[in-house]
């Protein structure tokens, strides 16, 4: 059973004066696709597995080339807008924004470390041939190796959590150069090559339809052209692990905002007062008023930090060249949204239960599918060593070293 009174065509899929959302032009067709999600979430939420034909409605949707250039056949939107509409999107369907947003990044991933004609080559195809990119890039899954042939290399191993990986069109890979290399490599490749398996084994109690699990490799076959590069590590190349980073706090934040709307919505329609209030309907009752405060300045403290990451990070894109200390400041900048965030989810995700009631923790009504995304998405990366980058940059001046997660 879905919440339906979401889904009328006379309201607002989020009240404009809580959550609102403009995306310029393409506000009717996001909120058609957002309708649209949020019409099964729940229901597909239960279920797990994957989500073919709402992966189609993704593709149909004609957003999957935001984050490619116009010179490619894109609309080489800023990252501001790509990541307010992955909120906006995780409000509904986190694993579907999951999804989203990954594209984009295999899409940053090409333009960050390709050459010129790769980038042409892969991002022209990606508009023409409507691709979904997945990824197999785990940094800490060392289980994947990469041999030079006699004219070509193979890929033999495996990768975990690799998100939108199954039903991709092409992937992008990860892997050391050699066997006993730190320095890896990223390959791009049709997913249908032979010798390549991706599984659907990812069962995670949340971000459930992901597609996030696993993909081996037996003989793979690469071409040199489809190693990125020669590009090098980079101040510039680094910043994915930023927009990485900043992927998360959207999800985070999405989750919330849809928690804290559908919330305030059961609790205005259906929560029965307190026997002890002496009030007439559970929204006068002063403490659910206060909880209720309460989380908004939890979701309103964590939104202004996760868009002037935002725009930081847009500005140090847009430079031709960057500075290891102008990319320390956008780490700091999203270390900074980041944990906010994932505090603000955490507890706006488990907290509404206490202003709705007990009638609410019925299955039908999926509400606690926020606090699973969350609650497994933000294990992602200790958000401690973020917490202890902040101290020591305060102690000592220094930034955070790029890492894959920082």
């Amino acid at each position: 059973m879905t919440v339906v009174h979401r889904l009328s065509s006379e309201q607002p899929l989020f009240e404009s004066r809580l959550f609102p959302a403009d995306f310029g032009s393409r506000t009717a067709g996001v909120e058609q696709l957002a309708r649209q999600l949020a019409a099964t979430a729940v229901e597909r939420d239960r279920l797990g597995g994957s989500a073919p034909r709402e992966r189609e409605l993704l593709r149909d949707s004609g957003l999957l080339t935001l984050a490619v250039p116009q010179a490619f056949g894109g609309q080489g939107a800023s990252w501001p807008e790509i990541y307010r509409l992955i909120r906006f999107l995780a409000a509904v369907d986190s694993s579907l924004a999951h999804l989203f947003a990954f594209q984009h990044l295999q899409v940053a991933t090409i333009l960050l470390f390709g050459t010129a004609e790769q980038q042409r080559h892969w991002l022209t195809r990606t508009v023409e041939e409507r691709w979904f990119w997945g990824n197999a890039t785990n940094g800490r899954d060392t289980g994947l190796v990469l041999s030079r042939q006699e004219d070509h290399y193979a890929l033999n191993g495996s990768k975990s959590f690799c998100s939108g990986a199954l039903g991709a069109d092409a992937l992008v890979v990860s892997a050391p150069r050699g066997a006993d290399s730190e320095d890896r490599v990223f390959i791009v490749l049709p997913s249908q090559r032979e010798g390549l398996a991706i599984n659907q084994d990812w069962d995670g109690f949340g971000q459930r339809q992901t597609d996030s699990g696993t993909v081996q490799f037996e003989q793979v076959f690469v071409d040199s052209g489809e190693l990125l590069g020669p590009t090098g590590p980079s101040p510039r190349t680094t910043l994915r692990a930023c927009l990485s980073q900043l992927i998360l706090t959207q999800l985070y934040l999405g989750n919330a905002q849809g928690a804290l709307d559908a919330a305030l919505r059961y609790t205005r329609e259906q929560s029965r007062p307190w026997l002890g209030a002496g009030v007439d309907s559970a929204g006068a009752d002063p403490f659910i008023q206060q909880r209720y405060g309460e989380l908004w300045l939890r979701y309103r403290s964590a939104l202004p930090l996760a868009e002037q990451a935002a725009e930081r990070l847009q500005a140090a894109w847009s430079k031709p060249a960057l500075t290891a200390a102008e990319r320390a400041e956008v780490a700091l900048a999203i270390s900074e949204a980041k944990i906010v965030a994932v505090r603000a989810a955490l507890e706006i995700t488990s907290q509404i239960f206490e202003a709705m009631g007990a009638r609410a923790t019925s299955a039908r009504y999926g509400f606690d599918r926020f606090w699973r995304n969350v609650r497994v998405h933000s294990l992602h990366d200790p958000i401690d060593y973020k917490v202890r980058d902040l101290g020591h940059w305060l102690l000592s001046g220094q930034g955070p070293a790029p890492s894959l997660y920082s």
